[in-house]
């Protein structure tokens, strides 16, 4: 049986924490991928359309082919964004590309920061990412670790890019381990104030209702993905668009002038 090169990499001198933290991380990513395959399997019988290789179509869901110039706004991460199928209509007239795929974990997002993003040179990035790694078993401070080395990376390669993290949710797959949401939502708070061009958006309010009871209507049986029919997109969308609209307009993501 052929082995990774990512597990072959361990020498045998290696210490017991790296070792330990090398296969954590590939277990990590078997996980993802089965989350990607659930994920899409669960999309298609509720009804969203899904291509071939496993991918959801949706005329804001297509790649679009390379444009060093797009200079937009790029949505990236997992499956939440992957599947917001009317990303381009509800975000309109704002230049918006969908580059999030189903099962992606935070290091998938450190690994594939250069087609993902970078190759797009946006003004801004819109970031979802970690809920997998959440379902996976790991901690608030690894999940936390990757995603400011994330934006450590974009920012050495686009210094002016703004970057808004969005709130991992708290969806009823989740419920066990709220309190890892919670501490990786609340240090990449706290890290967006203390941070150049970084920015943060709490989504999880749309999930809970007046008395602050979980909305589970809003989601699929598998408490974790969105009804194609539920309201959640349009409201994220009524809190992202006008933080977007305001940051567009006031020349984020533009060189400052000195």
């Amino acid at each position: 049986m052929k082995v990774s090169s990512r597990f072959s990499g361990c020498k045998p001198d290696a210490s017991p924490q790296v070792a330990r933290a090398t296969v954590l991380s590939m277990i990590v990513r078997s996980h993802a991928v089965l989350a990607g395959a659930v994920a899409v399997l669960t999309l298609a019988s509720a009804g969203l359309p899904i291509a071939a290789g496993g991918q959801a179509t949706g005329s804001t869901l297509e790649h679009r082919p390379a444009s060093p110039d797009h200079s937009g706004i790029v949505f990236t991460g997992s499956s939440i964004f992957r599947f917001w199928t009317h990303l381009s209509d509800q975000m309109a007239p704002l230049p918006v590309l969908n580059r999030a795929f189903a099962g992606a974990v935070t290091q998938d997002m450190l690994d594939q920061i250069g087609p993902l993003v970078l190759r797009y040179q946006p003004r801004i990035v819109v970031y979802y990412c970690g809920s997998n790694d959440i379902s996976t078993g790991e901690d608030a401070g690894p999940i936390v670790e990757r995603t400011k080395r994330f934006v450590q990376i974009l920012h050495a390669k686009l210094p002016n890019t703004f970057f808004y993290y969005t709130s991992i949710h708290k969806a009823p797959e989740k419920r066990a381990r709220w309190e890892v949401v919670e501490a990786v939502n609340r240090e990449m708070e706290r890290y967006s104030h203390q941070s150049f061009n970084v920015g943060y958006i709490d989504l999880n309010p749309v999930l809970f209702d007046s008395r602050n009871n979980l909305r589970e209507s809003l989601f699929l049986p598998d408490g974790l993905h969105f009804r194609p029919e539920s309201t959640a997109y349009p409201e994220f969308s009524q809190i992202i668009k006008p933080i977007l609209t305001k940051a567009w307009e006031s020349g984020a993501g533009l060189p400052r002038s000195n």
